[in-house]
């Protein structure tokens, strides 16, 4: 298999605030706005920088929203910053009303996703929040892996037309995809070629889909490693490929199965091409405070659970 190896764990979350400082520089459009969570969302550098072009909302959300709306209108390009809980529950409403149905040019970014958000409990980890997003009509949604890739959205998303969710993490994870490697809205990558199995991962769940790549090569089986760094536009002709080669599928994510990655693939297969399939997601339950690592084992979303998932879907083939 293809190697990928660890340049050294960051937290995703950093990767979107050098990119924002990055954005600020050279866009004079690029404005952002934070909910009182600058320090945890990486934006005191494009604050301290640009203080004209900052935006503190304080603890409130909703009001973040609707005044990144209408900054659009003046031509700016606002991000939004908070955990993803209150990024999207908190203001689904606003989201849909003032920047989904009038297609407002508003980049949502969203921190502390997923069980990975750890000691904080079920409260805050935001298990929903892709489906809930990929449902809006207009809406793009962006859940990278690691530190080079959330970089790279973040400075993609700047110059998308439209409002876009963009997802990442607290913990210090993997780096290991290419520093500066182009990052194509709507484009998987393909990370290691395969015949028997097709694993389609997104978010931190990539890396642990090549661990079990590993793993599944030791006993002879050819796994083909795609990442899905955008849920919505999902790439429907790279899933069809891939599956075309395989017959048999395998998700994994850090979010529900319900509304997640494996429901959207679920749906494109039932509609194109049907076959045997395994979702690795939490499956209907809210998450518990804990550490990132022993949470991903407890929901069952570590590398064995990737593994195991492999040797169950293939063998219904």
């Amino acid at each position: 298999m293809t190697e990928y190896l660890n340049q050294g764990s960051k937290d995703t979350r950093s990767g979107f605030g050098e990119a924002l400082l990055e954005l600020g520089k050279q866009n004079p459009q690029v404005v952002a706005l934070c909910a009182d969570l600058t320090g945890s969302l990486k934006m005191e550098a494009f604050a301290k920088e640009f203080p004209d072009r900052f935006i503190q909302t304080g603890i409130a959300e909703a009001n973040m929203i609707g005044i990144a709306a209408g900054l659009t209108i003046g031509g700016k390009i606002p991000f939004t910053g908070t955990f993803a809980n209150f990024s999207t529950a908190r203001v689904y409403d606003q989201i849909r009303q003032s920047v989904a149905y009038s297609n407002k040019n508003v980049k949502i970014c969203a921190s502390h996703a997923g069980l990975t958000l750890g000691e904080d409990g079920a409260t805050h980890q935001n298990l929903e929040d892709i489906g809930m997003m990929k449902m809006l009509p207009n809406m793009t949604v962006i859940n990278p892996c690691d530190f080079n890739q959330t970089k790279a959205a973040t400075l993609a998303i700047a110059s998308h037309p439209g409002p876009v969710y963009l997802r990442f993490g607290r913990p210090k994870w993997p780096n290991f995809t290419q520093a500066g490697q182009p990052f194509v809205i709507g484009k998987a990558l393909l990370l290691n070629e395969g015949t028997d199995v097709s694993i389609f991962a997104t978010g931190h769940m990539v890396w642990n889909a090549l661990q079990a790549c590993k793993i599944l090569e030791e006993q002879g089986i050819r796994a083909e490693i795609i990442d899905i760094h955008t849920i919505k536009p999902l790439d429907e002709a790279a899933v069809l490929a891939s599956v075309s080669k395989t017959g048999c599928v395998v998700t994994a994510e850090e979010h529900m199965r319900n509304g997640g990655l494996g429901d959207s693939v679920a749906q494109l297969l039932a509609l194109r091409n049907p076959l045997p399939m395994e979702m690795v997601a939490v499956n209907d339950t809210f998450g518990e405070s804990g550490k990132p690592e022993e949470l991903l084992k407890k929901y069952g979303l570590d590398v064995p659970d990737i593994v195991s998932a492999a040797l169950k879907v293939i063998s219904r083939k």
